[in-house]
């Protein structure tokens, strides 16, 4: 999947204008704080949703990732578009260390393919999966997976600690996985 990924951005130049307009808008409108990424590889870009969330009113973030190997959640600081960004341990662009942080109530998530059970395969380290679990265990956050939708399949496998989307966003429209 993480190969077919390319041919598939190719195929849709305009993905992150795409997604960042439609219907779903009403239903994204309503989140405070929504943090994103900034993409790598042939990821879709949220910056173009992230703007519009933004100009809407919302505070925009972007992951922090722990030291490597420390096992701890990503936390999320405050970010604008156009302000400074520094590489991470991984090699994934995010805010300086001074940026305020802060608790999203939308995670805009990348993933390598997905299904209809809101199941997500990433990059393997679990990043995602910890920040999730811990969030939720005292705050309503809302996981939307930004995707092509080649990226979907009929079956991710999951396991217990796995953490799920609540929707997913593609160049092609919205999936209501809640429902």
């Amino acid at each position: 999947m993480k190969a077919l990924r390319p041919t598939l951005a190719k195929a849709a130049p305009d993905a992150a204008e795409r997604v960042a307009g439609g219907a779903h808008m009403d239903e994204l409108a309503r989140f405070k704080v929504v943090a994103g990424y900034r993409p790598i590889q042939s990821e879709i870009d949220p910056g173009p949703l992230m703007d519009r969330l933004a100009a809407g009113g919302a505070t925009l973030a972007l992951p922090v990732t722990a030291p490597r190997g420390s096992g701890d959640a990503m936390t999320f600081r405050r970010w604008s578009t156009g302000e400074p960004l520094r590489p991470s341990t991984f090699r994934v662009m995010e805010p300086a260390p001074g940026a305020p942080p802060v608790i999203p109530d939308l995670i805009i998530t990348p993933l390598i393919a997905f299904d209809r059970t809101g199941a997500r395969l990433g990059y393997g380290q679990g990043h995602f999966d910890r920040t999730l679990s811990a969030l939720r265990r005292d705050h309503a956050v809302f996981v939307l997976g930004l995707a092509y939708a080649g990226q979907e399949v009929a079956r991710v496998p999951a396991e217990p600690h796995d953490e799920r989307f609540d929707a997913v966003l593609t160049e092609t429209g919205w999936i209501d996985i809640r429902r």
